[in-house]
């Protein structure tokens, strides 16, 4: 689990899940909270709803990178 975490906050890792969650967090912002962002129909709760939208792909990223890493190592061993 150290292993895995340390790799989780590497720098390498943090940098390609950044990235992919800006951009694919930006698309799904847009499909699910375009309408709201043109028309300015901006609350509290829906701006919750746009920052956890950017962070489910940055978790996801971040999770399945850190796994491969692991794997690999592993099977290097």
């Amino acid at each position: 689990m150290k292993d895995f975490l340390t790799l989780c906050f590497s720098r390498d890792i943090v940098r390609r899940a950044s990235y992919t969650a800006l951009i694919v967090g930006a698309i799904l912002t847009a499909i699910n909270h375009g309408d709201a962002l043109l028309h300015g129909q901006m609350d509290p709760t829906r701006v919750l709803k746009i920052i956890l939208t950017v962070c489910v792909p940055y978790i996801v990223s971040t999770v399945s990178s850190a796994s491969t890493v692991l794997s690999i190592k592993k099977g290097q061993s």
